[in-house]
């Protein structure tokens, strides 16, 4: 079971982060080594799967995550995603830098059935010395069924110390 983070002590400091590549930052989340972030918790979802540029998240959206005419706020989607597609970047960011996205589109194809369990897969499609690109998909665990793509770009910045 993932552990999330509680308080701004529960996350790894910067140094702590910078000292391991992304990819093991990713891996040790999911291995209950360092805590995940709290959004997780509160969205209802968390790391599922973690490889090299590529990262799945599972979630269930509940009656929380709607929106005034009772479906799933445009939000989840893109918060799910905004986090499998970075993450997925994350996985390619090297020991010494960090990442943060830049710009990302979704496109919602379906509704998701509240209580439905999904998977939230993003991929790299390119990671350079600064920026990273991924795509995205929101699928239905039991169904197979596509709910919602997306794309993202996400810069790499390298940390200096003084």
């Amino acid at each position: 079971m993932i552990k999330h983070a509680h308080s701004p002590a529960d996350l790894l400091s910067l140094d702590e982060a910078l000292a391991i590549s992304g990819l093991e930052f990713m891996q040790n989340i999911l291995d209950g080594v360092a805590p995940a972030p709290p959004i997780g918790a509160t969205l209802g979802y968390q790391l599922h799967a973690v490889s090299d540029g590529q990262v799945t998240f599972r979630g269930t959206p509940e009656f929380k995550a709607t929106n005034p005419m009772g479906t799933v706020h445009g939000g989840w989607y893109g918060t799910l995603l905004d986090s499998a597609m970075a993450c997925a970047v994350m996985t390619r960011v090297p020991r010494g830098s960090i990442y943060t996205t830049l710009e990302y589109k979704i496109n919602i194809t379906r509704s998701i059935p509240l209580g439905m369990q999904i998977d939230c897969i993003g991929k790299v499609d390119h990671s350079g010395r600064s920026t990273g690109v991924a795509s995205g998909e929101i699928r239905g665990v039991e169904d197979g069924k596509l709910y919602a793509t997306g794309s993202t770009t996400c810069i790499i910045m390298a940390i200096t110390k003084p």
